[in-house]
């Protein structure tokens, strides 16, 4: 079975980011947001707490991102990576063509209403909403389909498209040939006579451990992707993986990039290549946190060469796997994966797992609820 682009209308495929600040000015409206989303992080008298916290890291956060150039370039790459993907697009899965993406950012410009806004006036009846995010979360992936379709709503616009979702991708083999690629770049910066002491160190943006405990599918599925990878090197270095990023009075996954670090130094280890698994671009958590504040934690432990991976940025390699993945899932016909389905053992957010006008049925399971837990607002 395959999907077929409406007459005179293109096939429109939602690129889902978290995004980034694209100047000073967005960093707190930016926080404000993010700290008020319940399906992102759950902290204690939220409403209060949240505007709180957001607005004491706003002047940091602010002088992060005047250090990196003044704002994100995650709107550009993706903007480049999604025209790649959409000329590939058409060449190889004609039947579907015209292609055509949206950006669909969380929490700054483009949102979700600009996307289905935009997909309206362009005629799209054949909608793929497409994680940028290779391996699934509920706090990432999940939240913000979940926006996707509570912004349809308020826009009126819940009946205009036919859905399907690319819901996670990570193993598939472009994304595992790509990420590899940016490995060995990494490793030809060393030395020839220090390349095999490298250790490989891979990070990923951790989550709270509330998140992890309902059971959700994140750790998992980046361990897939570090495996794939190295399975690729045939596991020709020593390799670990951490997580950064956490912020605010809650537990978060772990261990954190920055504690490895300092045990990699203390046992005097001098050759180490970071590598974000999870990140499909460039921006504050590369460009600031494992370049700049990272690179001088590891220089001050000792580490003599420590060195990031590029990005995927603009690689052709990267740009033919997103091609491949959306044309593979067109012409599978399927609404989603077959796991997208499965809530989390304790999830309590009736929203979770949905698909509006999905293009085939699907399973779905039921929410189950706890006197201990609230349900989420179905805003």
């Amino acid at each position: 079975m395959s999907d077929t682009a409406p007459s005179g209308g293109p096939t429109g495929i939602v690129m889902m980011n978290l995004g980034g600040p694209q100047n000073l000015g967005q960093v707190q409206p930016f926080l404000l947001e993010l700290f008020a989303d319940r399906e992102i992080i759950q902290l204690p008298l939220q409403s209060w707490f949240g505007p709180r916290l957001a607005r004491k890291r706003t002047k940091k956060v602010q002088q992060n991102y005047q250090d990196i150039g003044g704002g994100s370039p995650i709107l550009e790459w993706t903007e480049a990576q999604g025209q790649g993907m959409c000329e590939r697009l058409d060449r190889i899965s004609p039947e579907t063509a015209p292609h055509k993406f949206y950006v669909a950012f969380r929490y700054v410009t483009p949102k979700s209403e600009d996307a289905l806004a935009a997909m309206h006036a362009d005629g799209v009846r054949r909608a793929v909403a497409f994680t940028q995010y290779p391996q699934f979360s509920c706090s990432t992936t999940g939240s913000s389909l979940n926006e996707l379709w509570r912004a349809s709503k308020r826009l009126g616009l819940q009946d205009a498209f036919d859905w399907s979702v690319i819901d996670r991708w990570p193993t598939h083999a472009g994304f595992i040939d790509a990420m590899t690629e940016t490995v060995r770049e990494g490793l030809a910066k060393f030395d020839e006579a220090d390349r095999d002491d490298v250790l490989i160190l891979f990070s990923a943006h951790s989550l709270p451990m509330s998140v992890i405990n309902r059971g959700d599918a994140y750790p998992a599925e980046i361990g897939a992707s570090v495996h794939e990878v190295m399975k690729r090197l045939d596991y020709d270095h020593e390799y670990l993986l951490a997580y950064q990023s956490d912020v605010g009075p809650v537990p978060w996954l772990g261990p954190s990039t920055e504690t490895v670090l300092e045990d990699l130094g203390a046992k005097r280890r001098k050759n180490v290549l970071v590598v974000g698994i999870a990140f499909t671009s460039d921006h504050i958590e590369t460009l600031h946190e494992l370049d700049i504040e990272y690179g001088e934690l590891a220089h001050e432990r000792g580490i003599t060469n420590y060195v990031r991976a590029p990005a995927l940025n603009g690689m052709p390699l990267f740009q033919d796997a997103l091609a491949e993945i959306v044309r593979e899932h067109l012409a599978s016909g399927e609404p989603c994966t077959r796991n997208y389905g499965l809530r989390c053992p304790g999830c309590v957010n009736p929203q979770c797992r949905n698909i509006l006008n999905p293009i085939a049925p699907f399973k779905r399971t039921a929410v189950t609820t706890s006197p201990k837990n609230k349900l989420y607002p179905t805003r």
